[in-house]
This record gives C-alpha cells, structure tokens and sequence, in this order.
C-alpha cells in the first residue's frame, strides 16, 4: 500500500511541475491544484498508513499509539483542501480578468508569436 501511495504522490507532482512550465495560465492553475493534491497526500500519509484502528477512543481500551488513529493529518487535509478550492476560484477569476484585459491567456500577456520578435 505504500508504494501505491509514493507512485501516486510522485505522479502528482511531476505532472504538476510540468504543468507549471507551461506558458499559459489555466495550465499554470492545474499544475498548482496538482501539487496541492500531491501535498495533502503526503500530509494524510505521515498521520501512519493503518487498517482496522479505532479512529476514536474505545472505552475499556488503553489508548495508545498501535491502536488508535491520528486525528491531526486529517484535520490539516481536510483544511487544505477547503482553503486549496478556494484559491483556485481565485485563480481563475483572475484568470478570466487577465484574459479580459490582455486578450491572451499567456503568463507573460503575449503570443508565442510576440515572443520570438
């Protein structure tokens, strides 16, 4: 299971950092959305990786590290993933804005033709 979950958070970031190469900004996004799902994959993962932990106390049950889940990477994950959502509704509001007042949708406001003059 955790080879699955390293390949998975390894695929994630590289295709967020190629993403972010790109010239034009709705790419740029993805790529940044990528990463984000990446980071909290790797958040989630340092709260131990277990099967069939109680994820809340058990009365009668000594409560201790081997038997119960961590509730601290779920929280920050799930925190991450609102505060993530809203940041790209912001990015793509700007987005549209820039395209409005540009006209292009490129990171630096020209064409790729306008580039190489």
């Amino acid at each position: 299971m955790e080879i699955v979950l390293a390949i998975a958070i390894g695929v994630l970031t590289s295709s967020g950092v190629y993403l972010l190469l790109r010239p034009r900004t709705f790419q740029v996004i993805m790529g940044l959305t990528l990463i984000s799902y990446a980071v909290n994959l790797f958040i989630f993962s340092m709260g131990r990786l277990k099967v069939d932990s109680e994820p809340l106390l058990v009365p009668g049950v000594v409560a201790t590290l081997t038997n119960t889940a961590d509730p601290m990477p779920q929280a920050l994950v799930l925190t991450a993933i609102v505060i993530g959502f809203a940041m790209t509704a912001l990015f793509l509001v700007v987005l549209l804005a820039s395209r409005g007042l540009t006209g292009t949708d490129h990171v630096d406001g020209r064409e790729r033709s306008e580039a190489a003059e």
